[in-house]
């Protein structure tokens, strides 16, 4: 466990290999770009998952919604069911609220339309898509919500968007992040996982500090806790908003590209294609494909 006051290059240390494989993992995963080739799409058109970018469980239906290179799936009775006709390329992704996704990325190979989607909404889980801001401009590859307030983080920038009615942006800074987590009690708390290591921000990301914590590259900030990945699938939580840490339970069963936590439950989707469940805290996990 690292401890506040705590020289956070500890944690560094021990995890000293780590690190090398977040940039190869970022590559693959698409963290910071998306190199999936037009040949998934016979698999993913059949029913299977590939490139898997986002997670999220919809309140409504508490079903788990996965965002992928050609378009956005529900997992249902270890299924997964495409939802809508939308096949775009759905790189940033989150779920703000019963059958509410917001959502970023690109368009299909057939469809019209600026390369970018900037910010898309759904307001029916994703079965139909309307454009909100910056078509043609941002390339969301990472979307939080809290308080009312939508970061954005763009990969054709490099910059940290900021929004409190979706339409209009604020650029708070630039930022080369693996992924963001905002505090869903305070939204001008944010932090983000970097190939420095952690770090904060306590003004909405406009500016960031060092964060004292372990090397995680995937965040998941919960009412409850704050959970993070690292690279190599090691599960690590914190219960003060980050001032201290621990590692959890167990670990993830292959590198992760993206992960949610819903009402202690912690799903995980995995370099390798799986999508994977987990009740106690990574000790055991469960396919939710066959």
């Amino acid at each position: 466990m690292a401890h506040k006051g705590q020289n956070p290059m500890a944690w560094l240390g021990v995890a000293a290999g780590v690190l090398l494989l977040v940039t190869a993992a970022a590559t693959a995963a698409g963290w910071r770009g998306d190199t999936a080739s037009s040949t998934a799409s016979t698999a993913a058109d059949s029913g299977a998952l590939s490139h898997v970018h986002g997670l999220g469980v919809n309140p409504a239906d508490g079903q788990l919604y996965v965002a992928t290179h050609h378009g956005v799936f529900r997992l249902s009775g270890g299924e997964a069911i495409r939802v809508g006709d939308g096949r775009q390329d759905t790189m940033g992704f989150t779920v703000t609220g019963p059958d509410e996704f917001l959502a970023s990325g690109h368009p299909a190979p057939d469809d019209d339309g600026p390369a970018h989607l900037g910010l898309i909404h759904s307001s029916d889980a994703g079965r139909s898509w309307r454009s909100l801001s910056l078509a043609g401009q941002a390339d969301f590859h990472v979307l939080r919500s809290s308080g009312g307030v939508v970061y954005g983080l763009d990969s054709t920038s490099g910059a940290l968007l900021a929004s409190s009615d979706r339409v209009s942006w604020q650029t708070r800074s630039r930022l080369d992040a693996y992924d963001l987590a905002v505090d869903p009690y305070r939204s001008d708390t944010l932090l983000a996982t970097t190939d420095e290591g952690m770090r904060r921000s306590i003004d909405g990301g406009r500016t960031w500090t060092p964060a004292e914590g372990p090397p995680a590259v995937l965040l998941h900030w919960s009412p409850r806790e704050l959970v993070g990945v690292m690279a190599d699938g090691t599960l690590v939580r914190s219960v003060d908003a980050a001032a201290t840490w621990s590692s959890a339970a167990g670990r993830a069963p292959g590198a992760p590209t993206a992960f949610t936590v819903h009402e202690n439950v912690i799903y995980l989707a995995t370099q390798d294609g799986r999508v994977l469940r987990s009740v106690d805290a990574g000790v055991t996990w469960q396919p939710m494909m066959p």
